[in-house]
């Protein structure tokens, strides 16, 4: 069943729609979570018949969210519900809903660690790690209590009229931030692995106010202050997702910089990634000193050409 067709059928049941709460896979469909479901379950407060429905009899209902007028269990308890069944094919939705649930509660890990006694948290991300020219660049970003801008996620889902206005606001009200750019050069010499960690530290090292706590965007740091990585922390984190729009934009500013010398790389578009005409451009023209000399298709150009 689709939404519109569970819509269908709810606009078909005989008793008010304060009488029951739509449950089961139905009530993740209508959420938006999944895409269908196979059938339509409900717990009443009322017992009536209805073909297609299945009906438990219930003395409270639980606890629920509105939905154009109807009663769907909400997220939470389906997550809870799924879990306890403990269902295997459950697992893969189990996890869906866990990232759209975190995702939607950016404030969760800063609030638990503020209710610890920390106040000065740092998020840390980066952007970078897959273009074959130019720095990878990290930030991190300590944010106050108060702090509101309402849309700010991962900065890789904003646009970039959004980055860049976002970019201003965070500036505006963090408490502090700092920014940590480690070259091409330093890329080549560790790998993008280590140089990424060296840009984290670099960016925490760079604020004027230092964190009690780091969170990272899944990174492991060796710091003296505990770190707390987060898989998809960018998403999760209101803190990580606004030191990713700062490296995000600052990144990108010095890739337009680099076009406005190397034009015909097209940089102001790809920002360094590999893409059609940055490959052509490399094969035509040759690689500029900012090109990472470890990264497979500027290595195979190097090799190639013996140079």
């Amino acid at each position: 069943m689709t939404k519109k067709e569970i819509f269908s059928v709810l606009d078909s049941i005989p008793i008010d729609s304060s009488q029951y709460v739509i449950v089961g896979d139905a009530s993740l469909v209508c959420h938006g979570v999944m895409r269908n479901c196979t059938c339509l379950e409900i717990e009443s407060l009322k017992e009536f018949s209805l073909s297609n429905v299945s009906i438990q009899v219930v003395e409270e209902l639980p606890e629920f969210e509105k939905i154009d007028s109807y009663s769907f269990l909400s997220l939470d308890n389906c997550l809870e519900r799924k879990i306890n069944a403990n269902n295997i094919e459950d697992k893969a939705i189990i996890k869906k809903l866990k990232l759209y649930l975190e995702s939607q509660d950016t404030y969760r890990y800063e609030r638990e660690l503020r209710k610890k006694g920390v106040q000065l948290i740092g998020g840390v991300d980066e952007v970078g790690r897959g273009p074959l020219v130019g720095p990878v660049v990290a930030a991190c970003c300590i944010l106050p209590e108060t702090f509101q801008l309402d849309g700010l996620t991962d900065s890789k889902k904003l646009s970039e009229k959004k980055r860049e206005y976002f970019f201003e606001e965070i500036k505006k009200q963090a408490i502090s931030y700092g920014i940590g750019i480690v070259d091409e050069k330093r890329i080549d010499e560790i790998n993008i692995y280590e140089a990424t960690k060296e840009a984290m530290i670099e960016a925490i090292h760079n604020c004027k106010i230092q964190p009690e706590h780091v969170l990272t965007d899944a990174m492991k740091l060796d710091l003296t202050i505990p770190v707390t990585p987060i898989i998809k922390g960018d998403l999760k984190s209101i803190t990580i997702s606004a030191a990713s729009v700062l490296a995000k934009v600052t990144r990108d500013r010095m890739l337009m910089e680099l076009d406005q010398k190397y034009p015909m790389y097209d940089f102001k578009n790809n920002v360094g990634y590999p893409t059609k005409k940055h490959l052509e451009a490399i094969e035509e023209y040759g690689i500029i000193p900012e090109h990472r000399r470890s990264y497979g298709p500027v290595k195979d150009y190097l090799e190639k050409h013996n140079t």
